[in-house]
């Protein structure tokens, strides 16, 4: 972010200057030396928040002992994405292995009532082409969003091809057999010649930092287990509660609305405020689909991805709060060439859009201390953008109360409520929307997978000591026949179902020539992969110059800056470059960039 923003030829209604003040004193409230560290996970004297309370059916069975094509760590849209895709390819011994009792990592995991995608449902939910399938509204609800995940297993027929309530321990390389040795939590021995690793980003739920949660005598759950058994399925339960919501992200957003209208008191506790702009929810239109062409999804990606990214666009397909920051279309060719210029431009139209979030809070909120309290100092992708069209409006009921704590967060939990600001509040259940660790690219910290490659060393071990290190974001050296889906040195938009789906089209590819040709290993060339994390490097360095001014969150490890987070950071071309880029390395058909040892004339599938 820019130090000094010159003037603006035109009457902008604030001063750029004093609000970058604004910014910075508000990002100063709330830097914590700990990072993430200051928070506590799910396990221990905690472990009863970890209990999945979704599922209806034990999780014992007897172990297996199997051999499979190919193993899929994740039972959510990367893993099933990377499954349609193989079953596109003819590949079809494939298993899944997933911790819930069903399909849909996250959205399995968040069940809670209000939830809803909030990305539009035409770009979100996948192979609506391939399926025939057209979701309800324009951004639909949790219920609707595993429907859609079912169809897809029923179409690639993989119901049966999933280990439900099952943990991967650890996946290891055996370069005598070239197949990897995957153990479980249950006992099971199995090997897979591929492995996909799809453990998603949104997957390990946390606790905030805070005294005392395991002393509380109340009810208490993570929204990621929600426990309806408490609440009662419709909320009813609620009506002679104190409930209190730690947190104000994406989750609270949806959940703090219903929680208002069903609990006899709310009291939401808020360290930073969210950004809360229209959603504009509406049932999808008669003549939607019909009015549709061929391809018509993979456009609606791209022009979406290539709006909140600034590129140029002839007409903005999608038209929601994400994509009504156009100032790049405002811009000259000539001043499109100009890095100075249009990181000014950006940067005062985001301004623009934040002075326009925070006007609405003024406008909806009736109480002029609270609507203070509510409104957003930052620039508007610092956190994940919020929609909701009921929020802000809530805090105008009698029973619901904003705790705001200027930055510093809830200082303890008693044996009866909360106390912030020096005063308890008693409460009978209380809510932790506190969200989840984001893997910032360590696939096994977050997933609790050992990966051990070739050389015996630990891909958690490898990328803590030199960094990461991919090609395309999807291979990795030292680890043949392995495939990773997530955001390090991927091209990642805030659309992640585009990442999934394009990782999931190499993965089908690769797997599928391997299979063709006769190769039995596949990696990434040590020299390539070092030039894509070079250029990942220098791409992103503006990204993370940018997060370093923002108030902390998990896009920014909650701005304690880690060994080697250059090497984790995104492919700076954007998500429609990046695509374009694996579809014309595919297209080459040379898989240039690989490591290939083939079968010898004498081996079988079986022995190779």
């Amino acid at each position: 972010m820019a130090e000094t923003l010159t003037a603006q030829p035109a009457p902008l209604g604030f001063d750029p200057q004093e609000l970058m003040v604004k910014y910075t004193q508000e990002r100063a409230k709330r830097l914590r030396q700990d990072g993430m560290d200051q928070y506590q996970e799910l396990k221990g004297a905690f472990n009863r928040l970890d209990q999945d309370t979704f599922a209806s059916t034990s999780s014992r069975r007897e172990p297996l002992n199997k051999d499979v094509t190919v193993l899929i760590i994740g039972g959510g849209y990367g893993g099933l994405l990377a499954a349609a895709n193989l079953a596109k390819k003819g590949i079809s011994d494939v298993m899944i292995v997933e911790k819930g009792a069903g399909f849909g990592g996250t959205w399995y995991w968040n069940q809670y009532p209000g939830a809803r995608c909030d990305v539009e449902s035409y770009v979100y939910l996948p192979l609506l082409e391939e399926l025939g399938y057209t979701p309800k509204e324009k951004y639909v609800a949790g219920p609707d969003i595993l429907q859609h995940v079912e169809l897809i297993a029923k179409k690639y027929q993989l119901k049966g091809k999933a280990l439900f309530q099952t943990i991967v321990r650890s996946t290891t390389w055996n370069d005598a057999e070239n197949h990897w040795n995957i153990k479980t939590d249950h006992g099971d021995d199995l090997r897979a010649r591929y492995v996909v690793a799809a453990t998603g980003i949104l997957h390990k739920p946390k606790l905030p930092g805070v005294p005392g949660i395991e002393t509380f005598k109340g009810e208490s759950f993570h929204t990621t287990h929600w426990n309806y058994d408490v609440t009662g399925r419709s909320l009813e339960k609620l009506a002679n509660m104190r409930v209190a919501n730690i947190g104000t992200g994406a989750t609270s957003i949806q959940t703090i609305p219903i929680l208002g209208e069903k609990a006899k008191q709310l009291y939401v506790f808020q360290r930073t405020p969210a950004s809360v702009n229209v959603r504009n929810n509406r049932p999808t239109p008669p003549d939607f689909e019909s009015s549709c062409t061929p391809g018509w999804q993979q456009d609606r990606m791209k022009n979406f991805n290539a709006i909140i990214t600034g590129l140029p666009f002839e007409k903005d397909l999608v038209d929601d709060g994400w994509t009504d920051n156009k100032a790049m279309s405002f811009l000259s060719a000539e001043e499109k060439r100009d890095p100075a210029t249009v990181g000014q431009v950006m940067m005062v139209s985001d301004m623009a859009k934040m002075e326009r979030i925070r006007a609405r809070v003024d406008e909806l909120v009736e109480d002029k201390e609270t609507a203070e309290k509510l409104k957003p100092w930052y620039s508007s992708m610092c956190k994940r953008p919020c929609f909701h069209d009921e929020y802000l409006q809530m805090f105008n009921r009698p029973n619901v109360t904003l705790v705001d704590t200027d930055g510093k967060g809830v200082e303890r939990i008693t044996e009866n409520g909360i106390i912030a600001n020096g005063v308890e509040y008693p409460v009978d259940l209380i809510v932790y929307a506190s969200g989840f660790y984001i893997s910032g690219g360590q696939i096994s910290q977050t997933s609790g997978v050992e990966i051990v490659g070739r050389s015996g060393v630990p891909l958690a071990q490898q990328w803590d000591e030199v960094g990461a290190k991919t090609l395309f974001g999807v291979h990795i050296p030292d680890f043949p026949n392995f495939f990773t889906v997530n955001t390090t040195q991927a091209g990642v938009a805030a659309n992640f179902m585009w990442t999934l789906a394009t990782a999931g089209r190499q993965i089908g590819y690769v797997v599928s020539e391997c299979e063709k040709r006769g190769i039995r290993v596949a990696e990434a060339d040590e020299a390539a992969a070092a030039r894509w994390t070079e250029a990942i490097v220098a791409s992103s360095k503006p990204m993370f110059q940018f997060f370093t001014t923002c108030t902390p969150s998990y896009y920014n490890g909650e701005q304690k800056m880690t060994k080697h987070m250059e090497k984790l950071g995104t492919y700076g071309a954007g998500a429609n470059a990046w695509g374009q880029l694996l579809e014309d390395w595919r297209a080459k058909d040379d898989l240039e960039g690989l490591k290939i040892i083939k079968k010898t004339d004498t081996e079988t599938d079986a022995e190779a």
